[in-house]
């Protein structure tokens, strides 16, 4: 029985039985598993990495982002992709810390789906001519894509993603856990460059991770996203966007 399944089948029991919903139902955003064992991305990104990265740091921005809508009873069954769209709708008190948290939570569902112990090596089809298209090259691309994530100082993300505007493929970079979203461009692929994703194997060169992390970049969920974005209206981000809410 698939987990979500037999989850639901605890709740339904514990209704019947009139009894309250247990600590873990009372929490609105859980930490998602990995889509892999968590040795499956050796030698790009070691063991103990992931699981530091997975089981501490996504695990912590999860839970300070139930604690933070916690006393927000207005909030509380609303995804974090509609935090982050509707940043003005938040209680000022409490809007850095939720938007902290709901991007560190948002950001790394994503980021595990765009890696893959396997799967194609290189862009295909039509995301392929659109990286043609709009960086010369994929090698162009990769090496443009390597040198912003280095430049990036501090802590930060940088992404391919799709204006909306007028569908162009951009590189950008977000400071700490922005999202692309909140400019209107929808996130294709996407590297960690905080320095816990990487610092345990590689230290300070954040150029060799970079270099490495191509071998297990997954361009067949790229393909997927670049698809899905074609009959994409930015207005849906307000209501929290289907298109990315299997992600967070």
């Amino acid at each position: 029985m698939p987990a979500y399944a037999s989850a639901q089948t605890a709740r339904l029991a514990r209704r019947n039985l009139g009894l309250p919903p247990s600590p873990a139902e009372q929490m609105n955003h859980r930490l998602p598993d990995l889509p892999y064992e968590v040795v499956a991305l050796e030698p790009v990104i070691d063991t103990r990495t992931m699981q530091l990265h997975h089981s501490r740091h996504h695990a912590a921005y999860v839970a300070a982002l139930n604690d933070a809508v916690s006393e927000y009873p207005q909030l509380a069954e609303r995804s974090a992709t509609w935090l982050l769209a509707n940043a003005r709708n938040l209680p000022d008190a409490a809007r850095p810390t939720i938007l902290a948290a709901a991007g560190g939570h948002v950001n790394h569902s994503l980021f595990w789906k765009t890696m893959t112990p396997t799967g194609h090596h290189e862009p295909f089809g039509r995301l392929a001519d659109a990286i043609a298209r709009d960086f010369g090259s994929f090698e162009a691309f990769k090496t443009d894509f390597e040198a912003v994530g280095v430049k990036l100082v501090g802590s930060g993300w940088v992404w391919l993603a799709r204006t909306q505007r007028n569908g162009a493929l951009r590189i950008v970079t977000t400071r700490d856990h922005g999202n692309p979203m909140s400019e209107q461009q929808f996130p294709i692929l996407l590297n960690d460059v905080w320095e816990h994703a990487y610092y345990l194997k590689h230290n300070n060169r954040r150029v060799d991770y970079l270099r490495e992390w191509w071998t297990v970049a997954d361009w067949d969920e790229a393909a997927r996203r670049f698809a899905r974005s074609d009959h994409h209206d930015p207005a849906e981000w307000a209501e929290g966007d289907p298109l990315l809410l299997d992600a967070a």
